[in-house]
């Protein structure tokens, strides 16, 4: 059986005041905050810019989508480091927009006619889901033995494997140019390998600190070869203001419908369980002990902050695995490192002109590096698998039907053509299919049965994931 992992017993005196709160002197915390926001930056714009582009935003509103995604991230980590009432898990933990929710969310916006007024549906759904996570934090935290390596790995390897496609999409050029001569020609396919071949250069060198920016450095690198080559256009960064403040419904009041509210409500849980994760490993990494309570606060914290981006015209949040790895390399475990790396996101939130340039990244440039985020989400699915017998038959169709199901809306994409709108926004995202497949298998394989549920051992489902 596999275990959960414990904190050891080392522990600082009564006198002495835990690492994890040390408030060190401003100077450091503003140089290992920056760290933590160059980690998490590439990460944190790449949602908005997916999502964006799917649903045919204008240059301004994707703009207007990156601000609002980096001043409610800032806010949330802010939340989640420092902790309010029962609001935070007071450990350094970064939050950030969900890959979880991409796929969804592509589906029920599209569904809901793209552009401004699928995002309206999108945060309807959000909306409710965050109340729901926030209302069921206790609970959940009590619930973890019902998530077993089997369902966690085969929901992140559907995960990578499905968005990969979105990936390579870009990677041709975009969406919004199918069906045209520019669509996978040889020099937007130049882009993306550049791009993708500079990221894993960076890996390769072996400088952890060049490797926790490669992505970063990939798409700086790739946009300025681009630009060179007259493929990148900043006039809008020209045109767009200084300073500029996210307003509540920016794009309108949201629409609340039930099913796509639904596929929202399982980004959530798997969310959940990956928040559970994370804060399991920073436990470990900063020898803070972790419990039920820990894990609760945690889960009202994506809920506040899920809340939040419906309103400020976000997505859902969990807590980044990356900046997990950024703690356990500088050995920096102070929680309000990561409250001053949320400060700084929320000064970039407010500056348009930082928005625009993000927007501007050419999207060939942009697949390639999101081929390897996705891919190394898909991996980390794999290697949770191997901790799963898969000479048992239930886990080995468990894994292989839930995998059928999330390809399913990726390789025949009319096959829900058929149905209800609001039917095709649930069915029609491979992720959603695939995650409510490996649980309800689950259930009914391993739970409503006599065998006993393997545990998970934390370690590993906390390692960087996104």
């Amino acid at each position: 059986m596999a275990r959960i992992t414990r904190p050891s017993s080392r522990r600082p005196s009564p006198q002495q005041s835990h690492p994890v709160d040390e408030l060190l002197p401003a100077p450091q915390l503003a140089l290992y905050g920056f760290q933590h926001l160059l980690a998490f930056y590439a990460a944190a714009v790449i949602v908005p810019i997916l999502v964006g582009n799917a649903l045919g935003l204008s240059h301004q509103e994707l703009v207007h989508l990156i601000n609002a995604d980096l001043l409610t991230c800032g806010i949330a980590t802010i939340i989640q480091a420092f902790g309010v009432w029962k609001v935070g898990a007071r450990l350094p933990l970064v939050q950030g927009v969900t890959f979880t929710a991409v796929s969804p969310m592509i589906a029920i916006g599209t569904g809901a006619g793209g552009g401004t007024a699928g995002l309206l549906v999108v945060y309807g759904a959000v909306i409710t889901a965050g109340i729901a996570t926030f209302a069921f934090a206790p609970v959940f935290s009590k619930l973890v033995k019902y998530f077993p390596p089997v369902v966690i790995g085969t929901i992140l390897t559907i995960i990578g494997i499905t968005l990969i496609p979105v990936a390579l999409q870009d990677a041709a050029g975009g969406a919004h140019l199918i069906g045209t001569p520019a669509y996978g020609t040889a020099k937007n396919l130049a882009y993306a390998l550049g791009t993708l071949l500079f990221i894993l250069s960076m890996v390769r060198i072996g400088k952890p600190f060049l490797s926790s920016l490669a992505v970063l450095l990939g798409l700086v690198g790739g946009t300025a070869v681009a630009w060179a080559f007259g493929d990148a256009d900043f006039s809008a960064v020209g045109e767009s203001d200084w300073f500029g403040v996210t307003t509540p419904f920016h794009y309108g009041m949201p629409r609340f419908e039930l099913l796509p509210i639904v596929a929202m409500l399982v980004v959530m849980l798997i969310t959940m369980v990956e928040t559970t994760g994370d804060v399991y490993a920073i436990g470990e990494i900063t020898d803070k002990e972790v419990d039920a309570d820990t894990v609760a606060r945690a889960l009202r914290a994506d809920g506040v902050a899920t809340v939040l981006g419906g309103v400020l015209n976000s997505f859902p949040y969990v807590a980044f695995a990356e900046n997990i790895g950024i703690v356990r390399m500088s050995k920096v475990m102070s929680r309000y490192v990561v409250v001053v790396a949320g400060l700084f996101m929320v000064v970039l939130g407010l500056l348009p002109k930082a928005g625009s340039l993000v927007a501007s990244i050419p999207h060939p440039v942009l697949g390639g590096a999101a081929i390897s985020m996705f891919g190394i989400v898909a991996a980390v699915g794999v290697q949770i698998l191997g901790k799963v017998d898969l000479r048992e038959e239930r886990n080995t169709l468990i894994l292989a039907v839930s995998l059928g199901a999330a390809l399913l809306p990726t390789t025949v994409p009319s096959f829900f053509d058929r149905m209800p709108d609001d039917v095709r926004a649930v069915l029609d995202s491979g992720i959603t299919l695939g995650a409510l497949t490996a649980i309800l298998l689950n259930l009914l394989f391993n739970v409503f049965t006599s065998r006993s549920t393997m545990e998970i051992d934390w370690d590993d489902v906390g390692e960087p994931a996104h």
